[in-house]
C-alpha cells in the first residue's frame, strides 16, 4: 500500500468504541501509526493505550466528523505527526431507535451529518492527500441495512443507503480518471458493540442487534483485509448476504415479514432505564471498549467472510479440480475406445 520501509499510516474514525475500536486493535497488531478520530476522549485514550501496548503509535484526535473543518484538521495533524496517510477507514456512527412518526427533523439531520456526511468529510480529506500522490485506499464500513432497511432505524438505514450511493459515484470517477486511489465497502451484519447501550431510543425495552450477532473483531478483520486488497465490496456474515439478495428477490415479502418481527427482534426483555444516556448530541463519558453486552450470544468468526475473501483462490482450485477431472475422464474414454482394447475384449 504505502512505502514498505515505513510503518503504515491509518486514520480510523469512530475509533473510541465498537467496530472502530476493534479495527484500531487490528491495525495496532501490525505496528501501524494510527490517527484516532472520535468525540469521546475517554474512549480515545483507551484506544491509544491499547495501540501503544501492542507496539503501534497512536495520535488522539477528538473530532466530530459532522464538522468538515475538524476532520480536515485531524487529517493534517496525522500527516504532520506520522507522514502520508495510506488508509482512511470511515466507521463513525450514531443512531436513533424510534418509529418514523415519533422522529424529529433535527434527529434525522444529526444522524445523517454523522453517518453520511461524516464519511463524505473523511473521504474528501483523504482524497485531498491521496490523489496528488496517486495512491491510498478509503474503506467505508457499511451495513446490510444499506440495501435492506428495517423498522425503527429509519435514520440509520437512510444514512447507510446514502453511503453506498456516494461511494459508487466516487468509484466510477476514480476509474474514469485512471487513479490508483481505491475505495471499498465492508457490509456488516448485527455487531455486538456498545452502541446499543448509548444510542438514543424511544423503545420501551433496551435495544439489541438483530440476531445472529457477531463480535466486532470479525468486522475488524474484514476491514483490515479490505484495506490491503482491491475489492469492491465485502459482505460479512450470511445474514448480510441473505438481506441483500432477499431484498433483490422478494422486497415486498420482506416488508411484511419485518413488519411482523422487526420490532420484537430489536428489543431485549429489559425495560429502558429512564435515565439512559445517549450520544446523539454529545459523547457519553467513560471508555466502553469494543464489545457490547451480548458476548454470550455473539459469534467470534464468520465462515461466509472466509469464503468471500478467499473466493478467487477457491475458484482457482475448483477450476484446477475440474480440469483434472475432465482430463481423467478423457483418458478413461480414450482407453475404452482404443482398438487394442476392442481386440482384447
Amino acid at each position: 500500500m504505502g512505502d514498505s520501509r515505513r510503518p503504515e499510516v491509518v486514520v480510523i474514525t469512530g475509533a473510541s468504541a465498537g467496530v472502530g475500536r476493534a479495527t484500531v486493535r487490528r491495525f495496532a497488531r501490525e505496528g501501524a501509526r494510527i490517527g484516532l478520530v472520535a468525540r469521546g476522549r475517554d474512549g480515545l485514550e483507551g484506544a491509544r493505550r491499547e495501540a501503544e501496548d501492542a507496539g503501534a503509535s497512536a495520535l488522539v484526535l477528538p473530532t466530530d466528523v459532522a464538522d468538515p473543518a475538524q476532520v480536515e484538521a485531524a487529517a493534517a495533524a496525522v500527516e504532520q505527526r506520522f507522514g502520508p496517510i495510506d488508509a482512511w477507514i470511515n466507521v463513525a456512527m450514531t443512531s436513533v431507535f424510534s418509529p418514523v412518526k415519533e422522529m424529529r427533523p433535527e434527529e434525522y439531520e444529526r444522524v445523517l451529518k454523522v453517518n453520511f456526511l461524516g464519511y463524505v468529510h473523511g473521504t474528501l480529506a483523504a482524497l485531498a492527500r491521496m490523489l496528488p500522490r496517486d495512491r491510498g485506499i478509503i474503506v467505508q464500513a457499511s451495513s446490510a441495512l444499506a440495501y435492506r432497511s428495517i423498522p425503527l432505524q429509519s435514520a440509520y438505514c437512510a444514512s447507510k443507503h446514502a453511503i453506498v450511493g456516494f461511494t459508487e459515484s466516487l468509484r466510477s470517477e476514480l476509474i474514469h480518471d485512471g487513479s490508483r486511489v481505491r475505495v471499498g465497502m465492508v457490509h456488516l451484519p448485527a455487531m455486538n458493540t456498545p452502541q446499543f447501550l448509548w444510542s438514543k431510543s424511544r423503545l420501551p425495552y433496551n435495544p439489541q442487534p438483530v440476531p445472529p450477532i457477531f463480535q466486532p473483531e470479525v468486522a475488524a478483520d474484514a476491514i483490515y483485509w479490505a484495506a490491503h486488497h482491491d475489492r469492491r465490496d465485502i459482505k460479512v456474515g450470511f445474514p448480510t448476504v441473505k438481506a441483500i439478495w432477499g431484498n433483490r428477490v422478494i422486497p415486498g415479502l420482506l416488508d411484511h415479514w419485518l413488519a411482523k418481527v422487526g420490532y420484537t427482534r430489536q428489543m431485549t426483555d429489559e425495560p429502558v432505564d429512564p435515565n439512559r444516556l445517549d450520544n446523539l448530541w454529545a459523547p457519553v463519558p467513560w471508555d466502553f471498549g469494543a464489545h457490547g453486552p451480548f458476548d454470550r450470544r455473539a459469534k467470534a468468526s464468520s465462515v461466509e467472510l472466509w469464503f468471500d475473501i478467499h473466493r478467487w483462490s477457491l475458484g482457482a482450485v475448483a477450476l484446477c479440480a475440474a480440469a483434472i477431472a475432465g482430463a481423467s475422464a478423457r483418458r478413461a474414454a480414450a482407453r475404452r475406445s482404443s482398438p487394442w482394447r476392442r481386440l482384447l475384449t
